[in-house]
């Protein structure tokens, strides 16, 4: 919900005198544990994110995982959204909301790099990097990074550079800050302390979203077929920018399930108000339309939200 309606449900926190926060313990919280810790030093962020924690297929479906599910203890649409990247696109869509970090590219870059590589490859491409900006959200793949989360950082003095050097931080002027775990619902009621406590919420939107959770295809959808959910056969999640994902009229893809398809759609597809329409009965639905005006007043989102 915090990727889909999260402005709007901070708004309505507010005007009620309550405290709206994403949970600590996932690792949108955690690498804004050290995205804060960061910008504190004073140091730039240049990219921020989380080292996958399943091998990465995008074709994956729950009845290819249902004895590692269980072998697991978990249910196998959950296991699915995992592997298929989908909860990873909504991780780093969460991110770059409470931030003001962006997707360089859409789907982001995932590129493989090992721990050591981080600082390496996740940086500008004038400096030996993929990235075409500084200030991105991504996820890696490779080895001594998941299940922790990481920040890359720019230090601008040449003392600082000094002292990072000397503490065998890396070589500047990049440097991986990382942070080797996320204990998940363990840490959750350290959230829950925090606000009784002294109010303070670990994590929230910023009053405007920058990056939106869309969707692909899965596999080839005929008109007339109905969604199911994330995790399942029909569609991964793909995070974009709000501006490439309002220019291509996407459709979020917490607003897929049920919904129908519209006219064919190739595997790989983007999902789009052109050839997919969301359910329009749910609450989740409600909600948006009412983020979307208060953000966009008349110019709602898409067609697809305003019928």
């Amino acid at each position: 919900a915090d990727v889909t309606i999260g402005c709007y449900l901070k708004q309505q926190a507010d005007r009620l005198g309550v405290v709206y926060s994403v949970g600590a313990g996932d690792e949108p919280s955690s690498c804004m544990e050290l995205i804060e810790f960061a910008s504190a030093l004073g140091l730039s962020i240049v990219a921020a994110g989380k080292g996958k924690n399943n091998p990465l297929n995008h074709d994956a479906v729950p009845d290819d995982y249902r004895e590692e599910a269980e072998r697991r203890n978990m249910n196998p649409r959950m296991l699915v959204e995992f592997v298929d990247g989908s909860k990873t696109m909504v991780e780093m869509c969460a991110i770059a909301n409470a931030t003001g970090l962006v997707p360089d590219v859409p789907g982001m870059h995932g590129p493989r790099a090992d721990r050591d590589q981080l600082a390496k490859v996740l940086i500008p491409k004038a400096d030996g990097g993929l990235l075409s900006r500084k200030g991105v959200v991504d996820y890696t793949i490779g080895k001594g990074v998941a299940p922790g989360v990481f920040v890359i950082v720019e230090a601008m003095h040449p003392r600082v550079v000094e002292r990072m050097d000397d503490l065998h931080v890396g070589k500047g002027p990049y440097y991986g800050l990382f942070r080797p775990y996320h204990l998940t619902s363990l840490e959750v009621p350290l959230t829950a302390a925090r606000i009784m406590l002294y109010g303070k919420p670990d994590m929230v939107p910023l009053p405007r979203p920058v990056a939106e959770v869309c969707a692909v295809a899965k596999r080839d959808l005929a008109a007339g077929d109905t969604f199911d959910a994330i995790g399942e056969t029909c569609y991964r999640s793909w995070t974009m920018t709000v501006g490439d994902a309002r220019a291509s009229r996407a459709v979020p893809v917490g607003l897929l399930e049920g919904g129908k398809v519209l006219k064919p759609v190739k595997k790989g597809e983007l999902l789009t108000e052109d050839n997919a329409a969301p359910d329009r009965t749910t609450r989740l639905y409600a909600l948006r339309r009412l983020q979307d005006d208060m953000l966009y007043g008349a110019k709602i989102a898409s067609p697809a939200l305003s019928g």
